[in-house]
C-alpha cells in the first residue's frame, strides 16, 4: 500500500506517475497532468485555505479556460479547504455570488462534456466543499481526510440542540457525523481511495457518470433513507400553473 500524504506535491506524484505540471499561486493549484497517456486539467486548493473572493474567481477562471481552450478535457479537482472565508470584506463584496459562480462554472464544464473528478485529500468543510468537490461528477476522499459541514459544537450553538445530544445522534446517523466514511454512506463521497491512487483515479475517469446518483447511493448504503423517496414523490406530482 502506498503512503498517503496531505502535501499536494507528494499527492500529485502519486496520482500522476506519468507526469504533472501543476503549480501553486496564492493557495490555488492549476496545471495539467498525464493519465493513461491523456492530458487532464488539474485545479484545486491547498494548505486548508478558506475560499475567499479571489480564490473562487481564480478557480472559476481555470475551469472556464479549460472549457474554452480544451473541449472535453477531464478536470481533476483537488480539495483542501476549511470553507468560505469569514471576513467583512468578502461578505461586502458578495462572497456568496463568487462561490455560486464557481459552482456554475463547474456545472457548465460538466454540461459541456468535461468529466470532473474531485478528491478530498486533506480538509473539506462547509461552503468551500459544497461549491467545489460536491459539484464534480464524482467526489472521492483519502481515508485520513477531514470532511464535515459544521463542527458539532458550532452546530449545537446554531441549532440550540445540546452538544451531548448531537454527539449521541452522530453515533448512528451519518448526517450529524464528520469523516469520509459517513459521507460515503450518505452518497456524497463515491468511495474512499486506499492503495494505488493512480489506478483509483484512472478507474474513476473510466467510470464517471453524467447522472447525479448521490441520493440513490445514500439510500443503498443506508445513510440517507428518505432523500430519494421524497425527491421521487415530488417529481411524480402533477405540475400546477
Amino acid at each position: 500500500m502506498q503512503p498517503h500524504t496531505a502535501g499536494w506535491q507528494a499527492l500529485t506524484a502519486l496520482l500522476f506517475p506519468q507526469g504533472a505540471q501543476v503549480s501553486e499561486q496564492a493557495y490555488v493549484l492549476t496545471g495539467t497532468a498525464q493519465v493513461n497517456g491523456k492530458t487532464v486539467a488539474v485545479t484545486g486548493t491547498c494548505d486548508h485555505v478558506p475560499i475567499g473572493v479571489e480564490i473562487a474567481l481564480a478557480q472559476a477562471t481555470a475551469v472556464l479556460d479549460t472549457v474554452r481552450q480544451h473541449p472535453g478535457r477531464p478536470v481533476v479537482l483537488l480539495v483542501d479547504t476549511v470553507g468560505q472565508r469569514l471576513r467583512h470584506r468578502d461578505e461586502m463584496l458578495g462572497i456568496n455570488s463568487y462561490m455560486a459562480h464557481l459552482a456554475k462554472c463547474l456545472e457548465l464544464a460538466r454540461q459541456s462534456g468535461h468529466q470532473i473528478i474531485a478528491l478530498v485529500y486533506d480538509q473539506a468543510l462547509s461552503g468551500g466543499f459544497i461549491t467545489s468537490g460536491m459539484m464534480a461528477n464524482a467526489c472521492y476522499a483519502l481515508p485520513e481526510a477531514v470532511i464535515r459541514v459544521m463542527a458539532l459544537p458550532a452546530m449545537a450553538r446554531i441549532t440550540k440542540v445540546p452538544e451531548e445530544k448531537l454527539t449521541a445522534l452522530a453515533q448512528d446517523n451519518p448526517v450529524f457525523a464528520p469523516g469520509p466514511a459517513n459521507y460515503e454512506r450518505m452518497g456524497g463521497i463515491q468511495a474512499i481511495w486506499y492503495g494505488d491512487l493512480a489506478a483509483a483515479l484512472q478507474e474513476a475517469l473510466d467510470t464517471a457518470d453524467t447522472q447525479d446518483r448521490r441520493m440513490e447511493l445514500g439510500a443503498q448504503r443506508g445513510g440517507r433513507t428518505m432523500a430519494k423517496k421524497v425527491a421521487d414523490r415530488l417529481l411524480s406530482l402533477p405540475l400546477r400553473h
